[in-house]
């Protein structure tokens, strides 16, 4: 349980969080023992990040295995966040009250607009919902912020599928705090933590710098509310102003991908040189039918406008591919009369991805060559000599089964693609 005052332990008026699978804490082989009606419920302080465990349980026996040492194993999660005594934990409601506040009074302010002066937000959110909002950057070699990164790893270890604590004694990670003031009386004016990232900043030769997004987190209380988002656009105004290379994602989790993808495509929607690339690809895209042709064209940006797009906007190539994506999907008006042809391309960048280029060449090899033509039809294609035609043989169920794993792949990417075309076009319902 998320709780934000101390009348809230032990009610159901704080912020229930999904149940979390604690297993893996316990022991090796991720068990717990020697208990009849085991409840761990845990209240977690949304003002001091304290945490409390509330341990109830019919009964222990030793069944051959011993009696499992829960509070060891909560140690292990919660640290010296973990208050073993009660009284204890509802005094930090008070003591504690101010705890992010002195934290982020002294520290730099973030501009939420970019250069280009506009500002994006996201679920219908108007800018005033978000006038009271404020992102705070922490240099790692701050002590302040290592000692409040400490208090946020087990939600960090809880919520963050896969994640590790950062290490706070390398200078080169940076902490983004997302807050809320909140004024009680006019000179008592409190910050309350909505979400948090952390990122790390590469050197690149000769002098600059890659920003790479390692953790983000909006804390359960206030998510689906647009605040990843607010907070994905602080980071990527960032990475403008600061004219670093690029701003990278560390194994980005699929709702998290989501946010950000729909963020950059609108971005791009408003990028005239990424637009121009989409009319021409679009254009040669509703010439004939696809399905139909032996070669298929890939209709991928230009090099140029790869590279424009990550000095512009810091999206670096991978991620500009998945927009580019839907960026075709919106310009084919009325999608309806094209949409053989649209799904046709993605089944053949899937298929490249997952079984390589040369997977439908049979031991042939695609290269470009240079051509005042058109670029996606100027190549060349050669066997290699030692290879043999056919190449892998797969019996008719091994065939069957990996059809129907590529279309699975590229139905879900068409829904993917949809649902993000539907957030940021209202044309596309």
């Amino acid at each position: 349980m998320n709780v934000s005052k101390k009348e809230e332990v032990g009610t159901s008026d704080g912020y229930r969080i999904s149940p979390v699978d604690l297993n893996s804490f316990f022991e090796e082989d991720e068990k717990i023992y020697g208990y009849q009606g085991l409840k761990i419920t845990i209240w977690i302080s949304s003002i001091s990040f304290h945490a409390y465990a509330d341990i109830t349980f019919q009964s222990t026996s030793d069944g051959g295995k011993g009696i499992t040492d829960l509070k060891s194993a909560l140690e292990k999660i919660f640290g010296e966040t973990l208050l073993e005594n009660k009284d204890d934990f509802l005094q930090t409601f008070s003591t504690e009250n101010n705890f992010i506040s002195s934290v982020v009074s002294n520290e730099e302010k973030l501009q939420t607009k970019a250069s280009n002066g506009h500002t994006t937000h996201f679920n219908g959110s108007s800018e005033a919902a978000f006038s009271d909002l404020e992102v705070v950057r922490l240099m790692m070699s701050n002590l302040a912020a290592g000692h409040l990164y400490s208090r946020l790893v087990p939600l960090v270890l809880l919520l963050v599928d896969g994640s590790n604590p950062i290490d706070v004694t390398d200078p080169s990670w940076e902490l983004y705090l997302l807050t809320r003031k909140k004024t009680d009386q006019p000179e008592n004016t409190q910050h309350i933590l909505l979400g948090f990232a952390a990122l790390y900043r590469f050197y690149r030769y000769p002098d600059g710098s890659r920003l790479r997004l390692s953790q983000i987190l909006v804390l359960p209380p206030y998510q689906h509310k647009g605040y990843g988002s607010y907070l994905v656009e602080v980071l990527s105004n960032v990475a403008i102003s600061e004219n670093v290379y690029d701003l990278t994602v560390e194994e980005p989790q699929e709702y998290f991908q989501h946010v950000r993808t729909s963020f950059d495509v609108k971005r791009l929607l408003a990028f005239e040189p990424a637009q121009s690339a989409v009319k021409s690809a679009v254009l040669h895209l509703k010439q004939g039918k696809l399905s139909k042709k032996t070669q298929v064209p890939r209709f991928l940006p230009s090099t140029d406008v790869v590279d424009e797009v990550r000095k512009t906007l810091k999206i670096n190539k991978k991620q500009f591919l998945q927009c580019w994506e839907i960026l075709i999907y919106l310009g084919l008006d009325p999608i309806e009369k094209h949409m053989e042809d649209y799904v046709t391309i993605i089944c053949n960048r899937v298929k490249a991805d997952i079984l390589g280029k040369d997977s439908e060449t049979a031991g042939k090899e695609v290269i470009e060559v240079p051509s005042v033509h058109d670029e996606e039809t100027s190549f060349a294609m050669f066997r290699l000599q030692n290879s043999k035609a056919g190449g892998i043989q797969m019996d008719e169920d091994q065939t069957k089964t990996q059809e129907q794993q590529l279309q699975q792949l590229v139905d879900e990417r068409i829904k993917e693609v949809k649902l993000i075309a539907q957030k940021v076009s209202h044309k596309h319902v």
